[in-house]
């Protein structure tokens, strides 16, 4: 029996993070091991945001493929392709745009969302806009029946649904409606407290030494009720507990009580989470290393992936242009 098809990507908009780890990565080294898997390094995506520093997003990216092999990717296993080799993104995204209303990108969930978050950019753009287009042509260029998503992100793929079923109704069935993996995404929020976020630079990066790990962790916001070292802490309030939760596992229950009980104080939590956080990724940069030692290998692999990841798309697009009598 065929195995489903699988298609992800993240934005080389900067470094990979522990939010991208636990809500994309440790996802994905899973799936690669049940489902026929491509992993995009989503370039073109990330000019929706980041047009004005193009260089700064070829810099990211093969920094970004290092991560995700040393997280555990297998090109033995996945294919790992960059978006922009494959033109026939852009090709079916131009398609997809004609048929595409307008209100129905406008009614986009994060749109507003986004453009606040990103407010010291110009995003009064189509490109911006319209990235949703974009994102089904990825996922159906490849007939993907399955895109892992959380639950913030099925919006996104009920509008990649809406698209697919009006090209069909147009033009014939030439694609599949992708089908959502529920992923249960651990809520990290940024050191500050905020959404974790590469432009509020409010994160913990893989590639961080561990003297910036405990700077930063350092840096995190704690109890807010907790006044003076001998109040009673609220862990389930803690944002340093929220991430004790995904990275101190064995311990977690003995830490929530001795802070309820004001057995450690804040700085001492702190100190605890960023040794757990330093030895969680102790394996990651191990690999890492041995990645970087081998700097041709990077591009082996985006060069192999893409020939694949074209030879699928190449074959898509032209039933879909034929459908439409091109």
């Amino acid at each position: 029996m065929a195995k489903e098809r699988v298609l992800s990507g993240l934005r080389p908009t900067g470094e990979v993070h522990l939010g991208n780890l636990l809500g994309a990565l440790n996802n994905w080294v899973e799936l690669q091991n049940k489902h026929d898997c491509l992993f995009m390094v989503a370039d073109l995506h990330a000019l929706s945001s980041e047009y004005a520093d193009s260089k700064g997003i070829r810099r990211n990216i093969r920094e970004n493929v290092i991560d995700w092999l040393a997280a555990g990717l297998d090109v033995e296993k996945c294919t790992i392709f960059l978006q922009s080799r494959v033109p026939e993104h852009a090709q079916l995204h131009l398609v997809l745009s004609m048929i595409t209303p307008l209100g129905w990108l406008e009614r986009n969930p994060t749109y507003k969302e986004q453009k606040d978050e990103l407010r010291d950019k110009d995003l009064s753009t189509y490109g911006f806009l319209g990235y949703p287009v974009l994102q089904t042509a990825d996922i159906i260029l490849y007939k993907a029946t399955l895109v892992p998503v959380g639950e913030d992100q099925l919006p996104h793929l009920e509008l990649a649904r809406e698209i697919v079923r009006r090209f069909n109704n147009l033009y014939g069935k030439v694609f599949l409606e992708p089908k959502p993996i529920l992923t249960h995404v651990p809520k990290l929020l940024g050191i500050d407290n905020r959404k974790m976020s590469k432009s509020y630079r409010n994160y913990i990066a893989l590639t961080d030494s561990s003297d910036t790990i405990r700077e930063k962790v350092l840096q995190m916001i704690t109890d807010p009720a907790r006044i003076k070292r001998n109040d009673p802490g609220h862990p389930e309030i803690c944002n340093v507990y929220s991430y004790h939760n995904c990275f101190s596992e064995e311990k977690i229950s003995k830490l929530a009580e001795d802070c309820r009980t004001a057995k450690i104080g804040c700085t001492d939590c702190k100190g605890m989470l960023a040794e757990s956080l330093i030895n969680y990724l102790k394996g990651l940069h191990e690999r890492r290393s041995s990645i970087k030692d081998d700097p041709k290998k990077i591009d082996e692999i985006l060069e192999e992936g893409g020939k694949r990841a074209r030879g699928i798309a190449s074959t898509t697009l032209k039933e879909a242009m034929a459908a439409m009598g091109m």
